[in-house]
């Protein structure tokens, strides 16, 4: 059976612009265009290859829509994350401002690859805040490209999934608070120590960096419109944190397909949705407390304001999803066909789809039938196997 014993809490966005009304200011932030570049990049990188997506069918015709599609990125990189396609994009960004900066000289990728650079490579420092997932793509690229790396965790990132980003080179600086206490320490030690802040969210006058996160995403999505062929979904259920992944998947699918576009669902956890208490307010707000999810990945308190400029004017939905669909979820995964590895932070999306379908109500307000075609994506994979073996074998 795909019942979840679940609750879900929907605000329907009171700022949302129609299907047709693409903002053109958006494409300053992101665009196909530079989406493509992304893509030229990346698809260069050693080990890369489109991550699967996965036709759910039988879930499908259980909970009563006409597909399922779900983008599996447990396997991106042998990272098990879509977030290795974001951090290690910047970070190869930033080394090639430097280099041109230092050396006169415009690096490309297979410069970096090949060491030709490394000289002034090996003496930049790269630094984050993290979940787990991000800090490990960056600690993966700049162990890649052959610079420096320090990553700040707080006290909700496990045990394993630190020793990750370890065995990756990564310096570990351990901070007694939420992930945007985290977020603050880091900046202000790169402040003081010279280093480069590679983040997944931005702030007042930190936006740069965080856009070249948001289009190492974009290669997802381009390989979802490949993977779909000619079909378009009707609903595109994703998950929300800081709001980089919701605002690049948001703006990536309105300008390419319009006023045909899905409607566009962004799910957090009940006691980390900043994303829904910004769009009620009308602004951006801060959740306080210890965000405390078993949805790691999503434990954030502060909207990336990058990412608020896109899902203010795009998202239609945000909404909330309990703690107790999560181990179900991943379960049922687990157990499906195929089956898929999906960790925690993974399956928000999914399991708002199902629990919003086997409610007559909440079918109603977001217009799920029959005829629906939904998207979800699977962040990641089991990025801490201990939990992930835990969670599916209750």
């Amino acid at each position: 059976m795909s019942t979840l014993c679940a609750t879900l809490s929907h605000l329907p966005n009171p700022a949302a612009r129609p299907a047709d009304a693409y903002p053109e200011a958006l494409r300053e932030i992101t665009s196909l265009e530079k989406a493509a570049m992304a893509f030229a990049n990346i698809s260069q990188w050693p080990g890369y290859q489109p991550s699967p997506l996965q036709r759910l069918d039988q879930l499908a015709a259980q909970i009563g829509v006409a597909a399922i599609y779900y983008k599996d990125e447990s396997q991106r990189f042998g990272l098990k994350s879509f977030k290795a396609l974001g951090g290690a994009y910047a970070v190869a960004r930033q080394l090639q401002q430097s280099i041109r900066q230092h050396d006169g000289a415009d690096a490309s990728i297979d410069d970096l690859l090949a060491g030709r650079y490394r000289t002034t490579v090996r003496d930049i420092v790269i630094s984050c805040a993290t979940d787990g997932n991000h800090g490990r793509s960056v600690a993966w690229g700049c162990q890649m490209f052959g610079c420096a790396c320090i990553i700040y965790t707080h006290r909700d990132v496990s045990e394993g999934r630190e020793q990750a980003m370890q065995a990756l080179g990564a310096e570990i600086i351990h901070v007694d608070g939420n992930y945007d206490v985290s977020v603050r320490q880091a900046d202000s030690d790169a402040v003081t120590h010279g280093r480069i802040i590679v983040s997944d969210t931005s702030y007042p006058g930190y936006v740069a960096i965080p856009r070249d996160v948001a289009l190492g995403y974009t290669v997802m999505l381009a390989e979802i419109v490949e993977q779909l062929g000619d079909s378009i979904p009707t609903h595109v259920f994703v998950q929300g944190g800081v709001g980089g992944l919701a605002a690049a998947v948001c703006a990536y699918f309105w300008e390419l397909w319009g006023e045909r576009r899905p409607r566009f669902i962004v799910v957090e956890p009940e006691q980390a949705n900043c994303l829904q208490q910004s769009a009620a307010q009308g602004e951006p707000v801060a959740v306080e407390g210890d965000l405390e999810t078993l949805m790691a990945g999503l434990s954030c308190g502060e909207v990336s304001l990058l990412a608020w400029d896109i899902l203010k004017p795009g998202a239609d939905d945000f909404m909330t999803l309990s703690e107790d669909a999560v181990a179900p979820c991943m379960r049922l995964l687990a157990q499906g066909e195929p089956p898929v590895e999906a960790g925690e932070s993974a399956v928000a999306g999914l399991g708002a789809a199902i629990v919003a379908r086997e409610d007559a109500d909440m079918s109603a307000k977001l217009g799920l039938d029959a005829s629906s075609r939904i998207l979800v994506v699977g962040t990641e994979g089991a990025t801490d196997p201990e939990i992930y073996q835990r969670l599916i074998s209750q």
